[in-house]
């Protein structure tokens, strides 16, 4: 299984990216990466999950965390906040088990 941290998963693709892209380009990717962590906390977040979508926002492709969302609104319409959570940690569980990537922290 692949570790969940940033530094460790991409840090190689990161570098290319800035090498064949430019500095802003990919600083316009990590803004993208909070404005889609900020509506995960905003919308799905019940309290104990600010961790896991950090790890989310960080590991995912943007693509991957926009989808999950926009599947997620639409599977949680009118559940509670703790319902709307469980659906989407389901389905960015399915996402990273395909990667292999763990979205929780390790210890």
């Amino acid at each position: 299984m692949s570790d969940s941290f940033k530094c460790y998963q991409q840090l190689e693709e990161d570098i290319s990216f800035i090498q064949k892209n430019g500095i802003s380009e990919f600083e316009k990717t990590q803004k993208n990466r909070e404005h889609l962590l900020k509506e995960m906390l905003r919308n799905f977040n019940e309290g104990r999950s600010k961790s896991y979508y950090c790890i989310a926002a960080t590991v995912l492709e943007i693509e991957e965390l926009k989808g999950a969302l926009t599947r997620a609104k639409k599977e949680s319409d009118g559940l509670d906040v703790k319902r709307r959570s469980k659906v989407l940690h389901s389905i960015l569980d399915s996402i990273a088990g395909k990667k292999s990537y763990c979205l929780k922290l390790r210890k």
